[in-house]
């Protein structure tokens, strides 16, 4: 019987800026399960989407949308060299090769510095709601693969939205 994991959501969210950008740094915790390990570890291609939307607030009004980003994140064992072939979309999905499981787990789950927009497109004093998620894409397993993750349900997941508040 599957074991199921505890329920994924982001962490470690952090918001700040360079000179010219913000930046957001997270992570997605509990995400990994057993089943999903097992299913990377047999060759299956698995995908982390991250959702980041920045908002303008303007009380009585619709907040108006500044940035609406979509960050994916792949992971693929090679069997025969044996090793994690990571493709991070904000790296232009360079082709990072690891060894270590754990190592290739951490990269699949944090977004690091990532640009939301030039600073040039906020105004001083106005508040801003930032919003991010992260799922699992949904796959579709080969035939032969069927039996063993008959259970692949399990082993799905979204976040639920995250947001925060903040005054330029």
């Amino acid at each position: 019987m599957p074991t199921l994991a505890k329920e994924a959501h982001l962490s470690d969210i952090v918001v700040t800026s360079t000179r010219d950008y913000l930046l957001v740094y997270f992570g997605v915790v509990d995400c990994f399960t057993e089943e999903m390990m097992t299913a990377i570890e047999s060759g299956l291609d698995t995908t982390f989407t991250f959702f980041i939307r920045l908002y303008e607030k303007r009380g009585f009004w619709l907040d108006r949308k500044i940035a609406d980003i979509k960050v994916k994140h792949s992971i693929k064992y090679n069997n025969l060299k044996k090793n994690y072939e990571l493709r991070l979309s904000e790296q232009n999905n360079k082709t990072i090769v690891l060894k270590d499981f754990d190592e290739a787990k951490e990269l699949m789950a944090e977004v690091v510095a990532l640009k939301v927009t030039p600073l040039h497109t906020l105004k001083k004093g106005v508040d801003y709601k930032l919003r991010m998620m992260a799922e699992l894409d949904k796959i579709i397993l080969p035939f032969y693969l069927h039996r063993i993750f008959f259970a692949l349900s399990l082993w799905d997941f979204e976040t639920d939205w995250y947001s925060i508040d903040f005054q330029y």
